[in-house]
């Protein structure tokens, strides 16, 4: 328990792999007496049950569910294209969430924010509170290795971090320093932005040190949690999902979670084309209405740390929680990434032994994949490293190393 119990807000908008991360954080917190508030989107407040929320009216994780904003973030390498792009698509719904954030936090002792923007420093800064780091990546400047959205840094991976940081200042820039002046009635900042005045806050990586071992180069305020897991209730699945389990051997779950392919019908046939190719029975989850068969089932919503330990392997996304808790259930994975941190992932998976190289959605056919397939079912030795990895995640306590770093940077404040 703390001293003093607190008010901590934490943004906790995005889609369910960072929404259930920052509800078992919050749990976490909320044990130790502290009062916890989540800022979610619309529609995801039932994940968030227990604790108090403040909804956003708009969801930004709705918006890679849309052709246009997807379009977008795959050309990202055209500057230009970007950043015209950010202005028509983003900029509007961001001045109208920065305004429902601040009424979110107007009673908080601690902010809790990803690094996007720093958001939440320009509201400790008006507030007059504490504030820490969220990063779901590892996304502090380090010279081990390029940031996880530069695909290749060429003897400059320090830089890279800082190249990153000021891109997305930049890009907020024109949303952000209005708001300051206007809103929060604060300064505008220099085309430098708030590097300087987060340099020394406390950084929550919330990542195990089996995936990304920690960087010898990171301060001391930057912490490896380890995954923060939600603990979800006991599920129960239907029974033509249970039947299906049963009949026969160990299935591989294929499924790209919010990332949606272009073309579903032709993606799912060309995942059903790959399954038989390898051998193997699947479980898709590719979206509603599709055909199964024998050795074939269509799922829906079901929770990966029900179904992944039950799965043979994974294929998926490379979105940072479902490879986390692909690696938790101790199984291989073959990762499609589509864009965004999640190429830094797949690369990861294989460095560590648990899955082969990721094969990128641009390229993904049923012959590319039911070649990954059969190699990542078929290898031994990628099958134990990838159990072992699972039990060294499974073993480590994320929430309370994240709670204690929370508790031990407010006693080096000489706060109560």
């Amino acid at each position: 328990m703390t001293a003093v119990a607190r008010t901590i807000v934490i943004m906790a908008a995005g889609s369910r792999g960072d929404i259930q991360p920052c509800v078992a954080l919050g749990r976490g917190l909320a044990a130790r007496g502290n009062g916890v508030r989540l800022i979610v989107a619309a529609g995801h407040e039932p994940l968030a049950a227990g604790l108090d929320t403040a909804v956003l009216s708009v969801d930004p994780a709705r918006l890679l569910e849309t052709d246009e904003v997807r379009e977008w973030l795959l050309n990202g390498r055209d500057p230009v294209r970007f950043i015209s792009g950010f202005k028509r698509l983003i900029r509007p719904m961001a001045e109208m969430l920065l305004e429902e954030v601040l009424s979110a936090c107007k009673d908080a002792d601690l902010l809790l924010f990803p690094t996007l923007g720093f958001i939440g420093h320009h509201l400790a800064e008006y507030l007059g509170v504490d504030e820490a780091l969220i990063h779901f990546q590892p996304s502090h400047p380090t010279s081990a290795f390029p940031h996880p959205l530069v695909p290749r840094a060429f003897g400059a991976e320090r830089l890279s971090f800082h190249l990153v940081d000021q891109i997305a200042w930049q890009l907020g820039r024109p949303i952000l320093n209005p708001w300051r002046r206007d809103a929060l009635g604060l300064p505008g900042l220099s085309l430098r932005g708030p590097m300087r005045g987060v340099r020394d806050v406390p950084v929550l990586a919330c990542f195990s040190e089996a995936v990304v071992p920690r960087p010898p180069d990171w301060p001391g305020h930057v912490h490896t949690t380890g995954y923060w897991f939600l603990d979800e209730p006991a599920w129960t699945p239907g029974p033509r999902l249970a039947d299906f389990l049963a009949s026969g051997p160990p299935p591989v779950y294929v499924g790209f979670g919010s990332m949606k392919p272009r073309d579903p019908e032709a993606t799912f046939r060309m995942v059903r084309a790959a399954l038989r190719g390898a051998g193997v029975r699947g479980i898709v989850a590719l979206g509603e209405g599709q055909e199964a068969d024998d050795d074939l089932f269509v799922v829906g919503d079901v929770p990966h740390s029900w179904l992944f330990p039950r799965t043979l392997a994974a294929v998926h996304h490379g979105g940072a929680g479902t490879t986390a808790a692909a690696l938790r259930a101790g199984i291989p994975a073959v990762v499609c990434p589509f864009f965004g941190d999640q190429p830094f992932w797949g690369a990861r998976v294989a460095a560590i032994g648990a899955g082969p190289p990721p094969l990128p959605i641009k390229r993904l056919g049923p012959g590319a994949l039911a070649e990954r397939i059969t190699r990542t079912v078929r290898d031994e030795a990628m099958r134990h490293r990838a159990a072992r990895i699972g039990r060294r995640i499974a073993a480590e306590d994320g929430v309370g190393r994240a709670c204690a770093a929370l508790e031990a940077a407010r006693k080096g404040r000489g706060r109560p």
